[in-house]
């Protein structure tokens, strides 16, 4: 089994000159007259910039260990007998058939989701701002509900904040808007706040002057478990941030400091949030606070901390009667997280996963309320998701996407841009667009003259989605399983012993032991 390489990678753009060292990651023989090839190499010359992945606002970025178990570790159970959740009929038990949407909330209040999947954060990162349009467009029309990130207010250039509370964010209010103007229904769209947020007061401002419906308290997430970091390129954009309270490094009020970036010797400063102080009387008097500025929907996001960590989570959350728990496990994320720590801390998603459940199903039969939940870390394609929600049913109600929707964004906007370059906006480019993205005419035929304000972007992750949505159904319709609520851990099973031991879904060759006994008696 492959692990982490520790002194070289294409996340940090660098390498080794020759067989590195397995423990160390150093070259075998490190030369003296190298210029800096490794990370250590790389760290003589820029110090801290080496942490990170590059080139930032370019990449995202997701660990490559290869943690020793993973969703691949389980195989979908199929049969040929029968159908759930339809006539038992071949003419109607189709795969199209399948219904996937799902819903999440508490306490009567339901967010409908025509899909069992969401996009998590995408905040004040480089990264995810110049991708929201995409992002939010595919969002709304798909059905699905979009996590407008942290820090997003805080880093508004034309933000607007008085004795330390925000009363004015452009960027906040165009994000809003673009997913309002194409919302039909079903999803929703969540701004997150962090400890720095709840400062400024963003949480307010969201609900009560742009009229927010959903916020989530953020504790974390699989990346790292430290204050969410940004790159910045300009003195002055450093001096903004320190004056509204980030912690900015290096200090650029020092004198030494702006001297050293004037000659080049310091090219960017980074913006970190402040890590949180998690107290559960602290925790619960903040939900309250957020339903008595009336915010309609209180959801959490927590990432990959130890298992005492996610007890407190699940039985905080349980005690507020949250609308939604997410759990993120290691290790990806959106392209500032530090490289090491997105590969060598918390729980990976699996193992996360199966703690989730045990902690939830404690408290179940205990009579507490269970808080509708999702799972977020590594997610991609369809196999996945209906592995993740099995693993975790009945709890696990969506599956929170992060990099693979970007990736889908990205692709759709790049081709765009190809098209637009050689074609302008002539009669071509329509034929183009039809010609390179599988459903530009569904598109065009439901939303009439309106297609034309659809971005490529939007259209890239509308396809993906459709490809999640599709494949979904047809593991399902193999299940025989044709809505999503009854998918169960016994549609999974483990192809090795250590699995079944830390998740309890039963080694390959126990499952349906009974069963075939009786079959064959």
């Amino acid at each position: 089994m492959s692990y982490s390489k520790p002194n070289a990678s294409a996340a940090t753009k660098t390498r080794n000159r020759v067989a590195p060292s397995p423990s160390s990651g150093l070259c075998v023989t490190c030369l003296d007259g190298c210029p800096g090839l490794c990370e250590v190499g790389r760290s003589a010359l820029r110090g801290r910039e080496a942490i990170y992945p590059q080139p930032f606002g370019k990449v995202t970025a997701g660990s490559e260990k290869d943690y020793p178990i993973d969703f691949s570790h389980f195989n979908i159970q199929g049969s040929c007998v029968g159908a759930v959740g339809i006539e038992a009929n071949s003419d109607k038990a189709i795969f199209t058939a399948v219904d996937i949407s799902t819903e999440v909330g508490g306490d009567g209040k339901k967010i409908k989701m025509k899909v069992p999947f969401l996009t998590g954060a995408l905040g004040s990162t480089e990264i995810a701002r110049v991708n929201w349009e995409g992002a939010a467009i595919a969002s709304a029309i798909c059905g699905s509900i979009l996590v407008c990130g942290e820090n997003v207010c805080g880093m508004d250039v034309d933000a607007e904040i008085r004795n330390g509370r925000v009363i004015k964010s452009p960027e906040l209010a165009r994000r809003m808007k673009i997913f309002r103007d194409w919302y039909d229904g079903y999803g929703m769209l969540l701004v997150q706040a962090n400890i720095e947020d709840t400062r400024l007061g963003v949480p307010e401002y969201a609900v009560e002057k742009l009229g927010v419906e959903g916020i989530e308290i953020k504790w974390g997430q699989g990346a790292k478990d430290i204050g969410g970091e940004v790159k910045l390129p300009s003195l002055e954009r450093a001096l903004q941030l320190k004056k509204r309270g980030y912690i900015v490094i290096p200090d650029p009020e020092d004198p030494v400091i702006q001297e050293s970036f004037k000659l080049g010797a310091i090219k960017e400063f980074e913006r970190h949030s402040r890590v949180g102080m998690v107290e559960e009387e602290a925790f619960l008097k903040q939900v309250d606070g957020l339903r008595n500025i009336g915010t309609k929907y209180v959801t959490l996001k927590t990432g990959a901390y130890r298992p005492a960590d996610l007890a407190r989570a699940v039985k905080f959350a349980s005690e507020a009667k949250i609308d939604l728990l997410t759990v993120d496990g290691a290790g990806g994320g959106t392209g500032m997280s530090p490289w090491r720590m997105m590969n060598e801390w918390g729980i990976p998603t699996v193992y996360l996963e199966c703690l989730l459940y045990e902690y939830l199903t404690r408290l179940e039969e205990k009579g507490a309320f269970i808080p509708s939940c999702a799972i977020a870390g590594g997610f991609a394609l369809e196999d996945q998701i209906f592995k993740a929600i099995a693993l975790g049913s009945p709890y696990i109600k969506a599956v929170c996407l992060g990099r693979a929707t970007l990736s889908a964004a990205m692709v759709g906007k790049t081709n765009g841009e190809k098209i637009a370059e050689e074609h302008g906006k002539d009669d071509g480019y329509e034929e183009a667009l039809m010609q390179t993205f599988v459903n530009v005419g569904k598109l065009r035929e439901k939303y009439g003259k309106d297609f034309s304000r659809i971005p490529p972007a939007a259209i890239g992750m509308y396809n993906y989605y459709d490809r999640l949505t599709t494949g979904l159904q047809q593991l399902m319709a193999g299940t025989r399983k044709f809505r999503l609520d009854l998918i169960e851990r016994d549609d999974l099973m483990s192809l090795t012993k250590e699995v079944a031991e830390i998740s309890g879904i039963p080694y390959i060759m126990d499952t349906d032991r009974e069963e075939v006994e009786r079959i064959l008696a």
